[in-house]
């Protein structure tokens, strides 16, 4: 039916994955997460499943008790150009943090990705949160910046890039050989911008692709968050434990967008999800041997990364999670909200939340046919647009696309070939108009 809502996905190519332990399984390669066969192939795969994307997660502070995948993994922008090469229509997103990096550069590394992919590339900005990351940076952890600051940092890093991809009108190098005009200084842009944390000239020394801009993602689940999401992204990756907690946060970035003047459906709500695909037991039995991966200590240690590392082995294991107070606030602030209020409410002990957070156990575990029903009920109940399926195990994504991608074609709900060659296309989203073509309508 023509216009009909369709539903979304992303693949995140996680190397050895998100779980702690999940290296550790008989069938896990454990040179994944630099292994560019193994890119490829989850790549291609996700491409013959007609997903919209790939994404690449990524950090920039790592100590011994980081996950495995964390310790030894590509950087997102040279993995994405070089998947570029070797697919014809899926997205590539990559994660590149505002906070330890620079506008002019990161707006080129992108801009570059999309002209090498013919307009496939998406940038996903996060702030950093961890504070040792400073000292990646030449700087002390005093100078890692607060959250409130770090998204007024973030906004204003936007502004810069978006303003950069804007240099050149997308008829601006003529390229007349007769006349010796390569471009036409008309449609030449400087962007001058002086601000509070960036001065920066332009012109950007590249032009604009075939969807305009670099499809522009984000993905905090806090206040500050949802309003640089609702304002500026045209995808957010997001993650909820149920359908009621997903519906709420659509229904609000949603509901932001509009207050800032923009069309809803033109944001793009893509919660990340883990299936676990079997006939029922099947399903349960690969789970709980996934979790009996995980030994305590490093659910432990796992769990004090989310609360700027701090050190949970002082704690009796077995006794109410211990109050914490500001501690989590200024790292992954709405996700250890979260764990803090589950813990008090649902009355877990430590080792309790350590172990459900290294391996949560979600509903969405079991046959085929339960995760494409699960999927279309989150789809057509607005808790989602779509979702980015990460693999727990070995075959994950396999499982996906042949067993589950087919129930959804069938019904009519996901799509049978791509309908657009950008990814902005595909996403359902407008080509992205410069901003200097506006003023002149």
């Amino acid at each position: 039916m023509a216009g009909q809502r369709k539903i979304k996905f992303g693949a995140i190519i996680h190397g050895v994955g998100g779980n702690i332990s999940g290296w550790r399984h008989p069938k896990a390669l454990t040179n994944a997460s630099v292994n560019i066969d193994f890119y490829k192939q989850q790549a291609l795969k996700a491409e013959e499943g007609k997903f919209d994307l790939v994404f690449i997660a990524d950090g920039l502070y790592i100590n011994e008790q980081s996950i495995p995948h964390f310790l030894n993994r590509f950087e997102p922008i040279t993995i994405l150009s070089a998947l570029a090469t070797v697919t014809s229509h899926i997205g590539l997103v990559g994660t590149v943090s505002t906070s330890y990096s620079e506008p002019f550069t990161i707006a080129r590394q992108f801009a570059s990705l999309d002209q090498i992919s013919h307009g496939r590339a998406g940038w996903n900005v996060v702030t950093t949160p961890l504070e040792k990351t400073a000292l990646n940076y030449n700087k002390t952890v005093d100078e890692h910046p607060n959250h409130a600051k770090r998204y007024r940092i973030a906004e204003e890093y936007l502004e810069v890039a978006k303003g950069l991809w804007d240099s050149w009108d997308d008829d601006a190098f003529v390229a007349d050989k007769e006349n010796d005009i390569f471009f036409d200084p008309k449609k030449l842009h400087h962007l001058d911008h002086q601000g509070e944390f960036f001065s920066v000239a332009g012109p950007l020394n590249i032009a604009r692709s075939k969807q305009g801009q670099p499809v522009v993602f984000q993905a905090g689940s806090s206040d500050a968050g949802k309003r640089l999401a609702a304002k500026e992204a045209d995808a957010v990756f997001t993650g909820h434990p149920t359908l009621e907690e997903a519906q709420s946060f659509y229904q609000d970035v949603k509901q932001r967008a509009v207050e800032f003047g923009r069309n809803p459906d033109e944001i793009v709500i893509l919660p990340g999800i883990a299936p676990i695909i079997g006939d029922t037991e099947e399903a349960e039995q690969k789970y709980e041997e996934l979790a009996n991966l995980v030994s305590i200590d490093r659910a432990i240690a796992y769990l004090g990364r989310y609360f700027d590392h701090h050190d949970f082995s002082q704690y009796p294991l077995d006794e109410s999670f211990p109050e914490l107070g500001e501690i989590g606030s200024n790292s992954f602030k709405s996700h250890t909200d979260r764990i803090k209020k589950e813990a008090k409410e649902q009355h877990l002990t430590l080792r309790q939340v350590a172990l459900r957070e290294a391996t949560p156990h979600t509903d969405f575990i079991g046959t085929p046919e339960k995760i494409a029903d699960l999927v279309q009920e989150w789809f057509e109940k607005l808790g989602a647009d779509g979702f980015i399926v990460g693999s727990t195990l070995p075959g994950g994504l396999d499982d996906f696309v042949d067993k589950v991608v087919p129930i959804l074609q069938q019904r009519g709900i996901y799509r049978e070939d791509y309908e657009a060659d950008t990814l902005r296309g595909n996403l359902g989203l407008p080509f992205k108009e410069s901003r200097y073509v506006k003023e002149t309508v």
